[in-house]
């Protein structure tokens, strides 16, 4: 018969491990069924005016409501830390541009946004979206399925995006180089990171965005070998680990890496 001590002990190991596996079922640790992307998202990058971000995000976060209501699906959405000029990052879910601007679809979101509150409708947004903002970029991008999207931000905390400007004629390259980038992360227990193409919208070319339960889980990962790193980097198409970044920047004019947390 097991004492009350040992009782304690051997409860919160099993609470521990629970955990643990529910970090681990939320990790997207693996690419989707097709690398090829096959949804379309519209990024949207927002910058707060000067004293505005809790006002901007109490703005997006009503919206939020009134976009559920009317069917859609919500945006996954996140605040920059560091890096870019941006404050926000909204990735909204469309799947195509006939399903997005229908008819039926596009009244169903203007009866929402009615009945939502006094003043809700989209051109109020605008306007308030106009007071509390200084600067707006949007880029419409073909990414990943939806669902494999919802299962990456499930459970994580912290995000970090790089996107790119190509070099002319170097996007497929592009591409290519952010899949061998993704077989090296995977091989060396990385969460793998999504990639968005341009299809329309502001200027740049793709981008990648990682989710990750915190910022250790970004920045510090789990223990891997010299020689496990070598291997991974071959396996991916890389020579050594030494060369992944010079050789991505032989295909960019120019990039930004920003990361960011959830929006409670």
């Amino acid at each position: 018969m097991l004492n009350p001590m040992r009782k304690t002990v051997i409860g919160l190991v099993i609470v521990m491990l629970g955990a643990v596996a529910a970090a681990a079922a939320s990790e997207v640790t693996g690419p989707p069924p097709s690398t090829k992307p096959v949804y379309l998202y519209k990024t949207t990058f927002v910058r707060a005016a000067q004293g505005k971000l809790l006002d901007l995000i109490a703005l997006y976060k009503d919206r939020m409501a009134a976009i559920e209501a009317a069917g859609d699906v919500r945006p996954f959405w996140w605040r920059h830390t560091q890096g870019d000029q941006w404050d926000l990052m909204i990735l909204t879910p469309m799947g195509s541009y006939v399903e997005y601007y229908a008819k039926g679809r596009v009244a169903r979101r203007d009866k929402a946004a009615a009945a939502a509150a006094a003043g809700a409708t989209w051109a109020d947004f605008a306007r308030k979206l106009d007071a509390c903002s200084s600067w707006k970029e949007d880029v419409f991008v073909m990414g990943p399925p939806l669902e494999f999207v919802k299962k990456a931000f499930e459970g994580t905390a912290y995000y970090h995006i790089e996107i790119f400007v190509s070099l002319p004629g170097k996007q497929e390259e592009l591409f290519k180089e952010r899949e061998m980038e993704n077989v090296y992360a995977v091989e060396t227990k990385r969460p793998y990171n999504m990639i968005f193409v341009r299809d329309s919208g502001a200027s740049w070319d793709l981008y990648t965005l990682g989710c990750y339960r915190d910022i250790k889980h970004w920045a510090v990962g789990e223990e891997v070998s010299k020689e496990q790193r070598a291997a991974a980097a071959q396996k991916a198409g890389f020579k050594a680990p030494e060369e992944i970044g010079p050789y991505m920047r032989t295909l960019i004019d120019f990039h930004r890496d920003t990361m960011g947390v959830a929006i409670k």
